[in-house]
């Protein structure tokens, strides 16, 4: 009784003691880190992430989306691939302790901030749509070790005070327009430094050579090397670093490096009050952990002398369970080993895809799982007289018997060694597509020119291409994160899977480019633009007629209809969207990205999250599952973008009406609602063919998959709505 209580009381202070310090482990984040945030988010247009608001707030204990902290500092922010819009702030340089930000693969625009926070030691801003040049302000982040500014329209000139960053590691700034020479970077200690696709010139400096990750393709090098040579009576000597940096393998492209900050940047944090209170509490719960466990050993050693000493006596040893690893003693001891003759060591995997040691019973050299039950059964039935229970598997974590090695057979398990890219020359390339080469195609979009750039999604950027003879093309760019998906091979297999969509609504596949370990796949050209800019921007939407709208949902029906039912085997679309949707100069359809999926599907940043976030994702989705059906769904999503106008989600309406299809459902049903809903621009329409519209809509979005119509059916009802309805307007 008396160990009872002390348990009884200790938990009791244990408990209260969190209470008491639970402000100060815990934290409530800094004014200044909060302001900050406040800012970024308010820049970039307000986006949809989990607990961000643009006032107030506690990230840190509100554990905000991609925030993390210590203590009451914001420390990194990582939102990359959460497509991101708007603008970077400039009140950056607010966040006091701010170490890393990583905001890749985003749509961001405008210009890279001039206030940066000086504590920054990951800086990436990759896959974006930032212009203008590198700021100059750059150098005073002393303790940047990771720079990432890759894939974006950056211009200009390398600023010469780039220099002064001498603790930078790696810099990733390929694909972008910059220019110049690289002279500014020779004096770094870049261990990762990769220029490609840029416009950089001149004689490339001697020491930018030795350099073990250098890549410089793409770029319209002087092929003269400067040489070295200090000043006559100057020694040769290195930027010093503050600490001898540990590499490891990080999230991005390239290293990141983990290196302790500077003691002049972080003398103000150790001698704050924060710190010492950290201190502190940290003592204290030492303090009061040492004791419980004290107490507690000395209160199991009193009971553990009384549990055996009124134990049964049985077969197996006292203790035997609990003190001994040895398998083979405790079957010895319940007579087992007789019908036991061997102990294969496999291997098994685990749920994780990762191999691991297993030990399985045999009989005579074969596995018998009949014997293996009836082992593990007895074991269990001799545990419970001691109240304990072993389970089979607990039976494959005990480690392997120490004596007699004899009665083992080791079984190794040599993994076969695969070659995760297989040489050029066996890829099987396909022959009736063009191959194009990156330098043309850089001839073809002006060095991929903000000018040519017509539009980016969750796989990369698309630019327009015209070729000598006056042909146009469009270009699809796919990012380094997606790019990193597939090998070669897989990435041939691909292209060939799409260039055998022939359809009249499916985008056509013209050629493709795999050279310098870009991927980029070449299409036909849509001279107008997609249904999500012409209905939500100034251009078409007033061109729009009911009719017209009708012809659209129709072609985008016979492009999923293609996919779903006439392709064997059947293709997912998984990212069907307005914004994918391409309208010729006669207004008819041509879907995008048709047989991409298995780049969405392999990435986690593109995975069916992205479509809930925007509105045009299933509600499966949600548990990580894809069907025909779940394209069914976005469809009638975009269905309901040309009967409303809106937008499949809108941050800048009222919270009831942001997301269309939990909006719109309720209305679709009455008919005084309905025609509220309808689009103010589209003019006259018949009542009765906007009422089979909306029909066609709610059977689509229906929140089981089962329900939904295939999209045979969808086409069979969009034609008899054309075919029954008079003409209103072209």
């Amino acid at each position: 009784m008396d160990c009872l209580k002390w348990k009884i009381n200790a938990w009791i202070f244990v408990a209260l003691m969190m209470i008491l310090f639970a402000p100060f482990s815990c934290g409530i984040t800094d004014s200044r880190d909060v302001s900050a945030i406040n800012s970024l988010y308010v820049a970039l247009g307000n986006p949809p992430l989990l607990g961000w608001i643009p006032n107030g707030g506690d990230p840190c204990l509100e554990a905000w989306q991609g925030v993390q902290c210590v203590i009451t500092n914001i420390t990194h922010i990582i939102l990359n691939g959460v497509n991101l819009g708007g603008v970077m702030s400039e009140n950056l340089d607010l966040f006091s302790s701010l170490i890393r930000l990583d905001l890749s693969d985003n749509h961001i625009g405008g210009s890279i901030p001039v206030n940066l926070p000086l504590t920054m030691s990951n800086f990436s801003l990759s896959s974006n749509q930032l212009t203008g040049s590198i700021p100059d302000s750059l150098s005073s982040l002393s303790q940047l070790i990771d720079m990432d500014l890759s894939a974006n329209n950056l211009s200009g000139q390398l600023p010469p005070s780039l220099e002064n960053l001498s603790s930078l590691i790696t810099l990733h700034l390929q694909d972008n327009q910059l220019s110049g020479t690289l002279d500014v970077l020779q004096d770094l200690p870049l261990q990762d430094l990769n220029v490609e696709n840029n416009m950089f010139s001149g004689p490339i400096p001697e020491k930018l050579l030795s350099i073990p990750d250098f890549k410089k393709d793409g770029n319209p090098f002087n092929t003269t090397i400067i040489p070295f040579a200090p000043p006559p009576g100057q020694p040769i000597s290195l930027p010093p670093l503050s600490g001898p940096p540990v590499l490891t393998p990080g999230e991005n492209n390239g290293p990141s490096v983990v290196e302790g900050p500077s003691p002049g940047e972080t003398e103000k944090f150790w001698n704050s009050k924060t710190f010492r209170v950290a201190i502190a509490v940290a003592l204290a719960f030492i303090v009061i952990g040492l004791l419980l466990v004290v107490i507690l050993k000395s209160c199991k050693k009193k009971q553990h002398v009384g549990i055996f000493s009124r134990r049964p006596k049985t077969g197996v040893p006292e203790g035997h369970m609990e003190q001994s690893n040895d398998i083979e003693s405790f079957l010895q001891s319940n007579n087992l080993t007789e019908k036991v003759s061997k102990v294969a060591v496999v291997r098994t995997k685990d749920e994780h895809g990762m191999a691991s040691p297993r030990r399985v019973a045999t009989l005579n050299g074969k596995p018998k799982e009949k014997a293996n039950m009836k082992t593990v059964g007895a074991i269990q039935k001799q545990d419970e007289e001691h109240g304990k229970y072993l389970t089979g598997m607990d039976m494959n974590l005990l480690p392997p018997p120490l004596a007699p090695v004899e009665n083992f057979n080791r079984i190794p398990v040599v993994p076969t060694v695969t070659s995760g890219k297989p040489p050029i020359k066996s890829l099987n390339r396909p022959a009736s597509l063009r191959t194009f080469t990156v330098a043309s195609l850089q001839q073809y979009t002006n060095s991929f020119s903000e000018d040519n750039l017509i539009g980016g999604g969750t796989l990369g950027r698309v630019y327009r291409a015209e070729l000598p003879d006056g042909k146009l093309l469009a270009v699809k760019k796919l990012d380094n994160m997606t790019s990193a998906l597939q090998n070669d091979e897989e990435f041939l297999d691909l292209v060939a899977d799409i260039s055998k969509l022939q359809n009249a609504n499916v985008v056509k596949l013209e050629g493709y480019c795999l050279e310098h370990g870009q991927r980029l796949l070449i299409y036909e050209y849509c001279s107008n633009e997609t249904l999500h800019d012409a209905l939500h921007s100034d251009g078409l939407t007033k061109k729009l007629s009911w009719n017209a709208r009708i012809r659209i949902a129709l072609g985008a029906a016979r492009a999923l209809e293609y996919l779903h039912e006439i392709c064997h085997p059947p293709i997912v679309h998984r990212n069907f969207k307005s914004a994918n949707v391409l309208l010729d100069n006669e207004l008819a359809v041509h879907v995008s990205d048709c047989g991409l999926a298995p780049l969405i599907s392999a990435g986690s940043q593109l995975s069916g999250q992205l479509l809930l976030s925007n509105g045009y994702g299933a509600p499966e989705f949600e548990m990580g599952t894809y069907s025909c059906q779940s394209d069914v769904y976005s469809f009638g999503v975009v269905m309901l973008e040309l009967l409303t106008g809106r937008k499949s989600y809108d941050s800048a309406r009222p919270r009831g009406e942001q997301y269309l299809v939990r909006w719109a459902i309720p209305q679709l049903h009455d008919i005084e609602a309905l025609s509220r809903m309808v689009d103010p621009s589209l003019g006259a329409y018949p009542a009765k063919s906007l009422s089979r519209f909306a029909d066609i809509i709610s059977m689509s979005v229906q929140s089981e998959p089962e329900f939904r119509p295939p999209m045979s059916e969808v086409v069979q009802n969009l034609l008899h709505m054309i075919q029954r309805e008079p003409p209103f307007g072209r």
